[in-house]
């Protein structure tokens, strides 16, 4: 077994360290078994996935309802 240092930001230590607590894991199990997982989901030999790029605006036609009533529209209140 090999033994390494790893730095997490704070809140997925205590995401990882609660789910040890409820689940009576040591934190090593935790990580151990979210790299199985991530190894199993990303076997080896897969080609690198291509890079993704934003597509080019496109023009939509005039807004069907003035820009001043946005904010209004955007709830959801009958």
């Amino acid at each position: 077994m090999v033994k390494t240092q790893v730095q997490f930001p704070d809140n997925l230590y205590d995401e990882a360290k609660r789910i040890a607590a409820e689940n009576e894991m040591s934190f090593a199990e935790v990580v151990r078994r979210g790299l199985e997982t991530m190894v199993r989901d990303y076997p080896a030999g897969r080609a690198a996935a291509k890079r993704w790029k934003l597509p080019a605006a496109r023009r939509m036609g005039a807004p069907l309802i003035p820009e001043k009533d946005w904010d209004l529209a955007s709830r959801d209140e009958a």
